[in-house]
This record gives C-alpha cells, sequence and structure tokens, in this order.
C-alpha cells in the first residue's frame, strides 16, 4: 500500500516552501519529467525534526527545471553544468535541484565517476537507508513515498544502516557519518553495518586527508560531537586519523565544560584544540599534515600544545595582570580556552578567564595623536609609550583617560 504524506507535508513546512514545492512538481510535469524530494529532509519530516534542507532530484533535466523554477519566482541561480546541477537562493533557504544519476567507483576512496540515471539508482548511491528516501512533487502523485530500500522501517526501529555490503569499501566516509547520524538520532547501529565498519576501518587509508577533515569537522559542528568521537574511538577509527587520538571520558568532560564557557572564539577551534591537547608536539604535526588543516585552525592546535607547556609559569604566588597579559596575548584565543578547560590548577583557570574577558580587550584610551598633541615626538617613543600606558592600565595605576594624560605628562617631563 502506497503511503502519502501530503498532509504530513504541508503542516511541516512553511506556506511558502510548501507552495514552492507544489510549484516546482507542476513544472516537472509539464516538462514530462518526474520530481522528487530526496534525503535527509524525508527523513527529518518522519521524525518530525525541523530540517530546510531541500534537496530535488529530477528524471530529467535539472538545469532546465531550475531555470524555470527561477524565473519564476525571480530569485538568484547559481548553475553547475558539469553535475548536472543548480541551487536557487531564496530569502530564508537555498533549493538545490539535480539530475538523477548513478555512480561507478573506480577504486575504493575515489570520488565516483557520474552518469544519468533512474530515482532508484538515485537513492541506491546513498549512504543509509534513512537517507534513501523520496517523496514524488508531481501533481499527480504529490506526497506519495518512494521507500525502496526499508528506510521507514529502520526509522520506526531506530536503526543505521548500509545499503549494501560494499559500501564502506567505496567510500570510507560513510563510516563518519554512520556515528554521525546514529548519535544525532539517539538511533543504533544495525549489526551487520557494525560488522561491516570494523571490517572495512582500514579503507579510511583510501580516503584524502582533505575529505577526512571534512568529516571530522562535521562532527565537531554536531550538538555533542564528544559521542560521536567516543564511538570512533570504541571502533578503533580514530587511530586512522592519528594513532594517539582518544575519544574517552577526558574528552567527553573537556567537550562539555568549553559549552559551559562564554564563548568567545568558536567553539569547533576550541574542540580541535582539546582534540589534540594530549598528543605531542610531533604527533599533532603529523595529524596536521594528514588532514591538511587551513593555518588558522593548525597554528591555533600547535599553540593549544605550546601554551599547555607553559601553563607552570601561571601557577606562580603572585603574578601581575600585566604578567599574565603578556604571558597569553600572542596565542590564539581558541588555544588559550582549550587551556583553560583542560587545566586542573584553579588559580590558573581564574587567571586564563580574567585574562579571556577582561585584561584581552583592554587598550589605553589616549591614541598615537592624542600622545602627540601632549608632546610626545613622533617615532618609536610613541609605541613604547603606548606600550608603557596599556602596563599601567593593566595594573590599574592608570584608570582614567585624566590619569593616562597626567602619567604621560610626568614621563615627557622626565625624558625631556
Amino acid at each position: 500500500m502506497k503511503m502519502n504524506l501530503t498532509s504530513k507535508l504541508e503542516a511541516y513546512f512553511p506556506r511558502n516552501v510548501f507552495d514552492l514545492l507544489k510549484q516546482a512538481g507542476s513544472l516537472a510535469e509539464s516538462l514530462k519529467n518526474d520530481l522528487y524530494l530526496v534525503g535527509g529532509v524525508v527523513r527529518d519530516l518522519l521524525l518530525e525534526r525541523a530540517n530546510l534542507d531541500l534537496d530535488l532530484v529530477v528524471e530529467g533535466d535539472a538545469i532546465q527545471l531550475a531555470r524555470s523554477l527561477a524565473d519564476k519566482n525571480k530569485v538568484k541561480l547559481v548553475i553547475h553544468s558539469r553535475f548536472g546541477t543548480a541551487k536557487l537562493h531564496f530569502k530564508d533557504f537555498n533549493l538545490d535541484i539535480a539530475t538523477a544519476r548513478k555512480e561507478v567507483y573506480i577504486r575504493p576512496g575515489a570520488l565516483p565517476a557520474v552518469q544519468p540515471g533512474t530515482i532508484a539508482e538515485d537513492l541506491f548511491r546513498r549512504d543509509f537507508s534513512i537517507n534513501a528516501m523520496a517523496l514524488f512533487l508531481n501533481s499527480k502523485k504529490f506526497g506519495e513515498v518512494i521507500d525502496l530500500y526499508n528506510g521507514r522501517k529502520d526509522i520506526n526501529n531506530c536503526r543505521i544502516r548500509i545499503l549494501h555490503s560494499d559500501s564502506f569499501k567505496e567510500d570510507a566516509t560513510r563510516i563518519f557519518r554512520a556515528f554521525r547520524y546514529e548519535q544525532r538520532l539517539g538511533f543504533c547501529l544495525e549489526r551487520s553495518t557494525s560488522e561491516l565498519i570494523k571490517r572495512d576501518a582500514a579503507m579510511i587509508k583510501t580516503i584524502s586527508g582533505d575529505r577526512l577533515r571534512h568529516e571530522l569537522m562535521l562532527i565537531l559542528k554536531e550538538e555533542y560531537p564528544e559521542k560521536c568521537l567516543r564511538r570512533l574511538d570504541q571502533f578503533t577509527i580514530l587511530k586512522e586519523l592519528q594513532d594517539s587520538l582518544r575519544g574517552d571520558k577526558w574528552l567527553n568532560e573537556k567537550f562539555g565544560e568549553a559549552r559551559q564557557l562564554n564563548k568567545i572564539s568558536s567553539l569547533t577551534a576550541v574542540y580541535l584544540c582539546l582534540l589534540v591537547y594530549r598528543l605531542t608536539q610531533s604527533e599533532n604535526e603529523q595529524l596536521l599534515q594528514h588532514l591538511n588543516f587551513p593555518k588558522t585552525l593548525a597554528d591555533a592546535m600547535c599553540q593549544a600544545l605550546t601554551l599547555k607547556a607553559r601553563l607552570v609559569d601561571l601557577q606562580k604566588q603572585e603574578m601581575s595582570n600585566n604578567e599574565i597579559y603578556k604571558l597569553l596575548i600572542n596565542f590564539a584565543v581558541p588555544a588559550v580556552e582549550a587551556n583553560m578547560v583542560a587545566s586542573q590548577m584553579n588559580i590558573v583557570k581564574q587567571r586564563i578567564l580574567l585574562y579571556l574577558t577582561e585584561l584581552r580587550i583592554k587598550k589605553p584610551l589616549l591614541n598615537g595623536e592624542r600622545l602627540k598633541q601632549l608632546g610626545v615626538p613622533q617615532g618609536p617613543e610613541l609605541g613604547r609609550l603606548l606600550s608603557l600606558l596599556l602596563e599601567k592600565k593593566l595594573d590599574e595605576q592608570v584608570r582614567s583617560k585624566s590619569d593616562e594624560e597626567k602619567f604621560v605628562l610626568a614621563w615627557l617631563k622626565k625624558q625631556y
């Protein structure tokens, strides 16, 4: 018996999105094409989880359909002719349209060769059964469910199931996605899928560093990434990235603490610094090279380890604000935040928090122009005096603009 989700679609989407899907279906029908809503949005519709990541697949010319839809709605259209795909940019969401396709993997880990196909072939190339469902959008069958691989049954049973036994061999990044969906949805790996992950874990070596980094970054953007990292560790997958990486109780606790911070920098960057915190500099360098991290993130990860070795300097009984500032100012903020989370010493945590919330943002009220008006000559003296003013301000020896001017005048009197 066919299942139709029209009423569920209408309740799930904002009115303008629902109307757009109906419009797209009618346009496809006029072009004698079948059009489908596919992928994660169908899964989340059944799970009643919010999702406006709209992917359409057409058994026909996706670019022709996209042009017609863009013209009717007067929206920006970006076309990728080589891949037979297009993206429509609406005010609050985007809409992707692709030609139905099938894929052939020439070798494990390689990006697949793609050619036009049917909706059945398009769904079969997807990673898991729960992501391999579609809804008809043509007017005569609008809302009808296409579920060729028992995705609904797996949703009802809360299972993550691969579509065929060579899936992880063809593309081992699916291993990372299996755990990501498992933890995000509160599902469990189906038994044979779990066994295939164990069998094919070594296939991760066939994946480029850039693609592995992309999967890791997606994990770190999840609500509770440590849960996924714990599962990857249990299956010894993290060791495929770097042999000393761990997703254990310590990491679980530190990620939780990082979320409690009044965050200043990217939480993802702090997570990365914590992930590598127990590596040696050499091990960290291996990971950075393997996954080809961009410079900003790579620098923060390296600096997290460098600062870790200097935390003893923050444990001194007496330490001025200026000394704290000078110790931390040259480190990337994510590296500093990670060290605050990771440190076991309350005095270290307190001093880093003081730096992050107060000292880091302090600066003199006087600028170079005002210093020149007060009689400071143009040249290196300006910079030195601004640095000296900052030191006094950090240690609260000057508090107001008037205090700063008095200090400058006294300094000039001594110098000249």
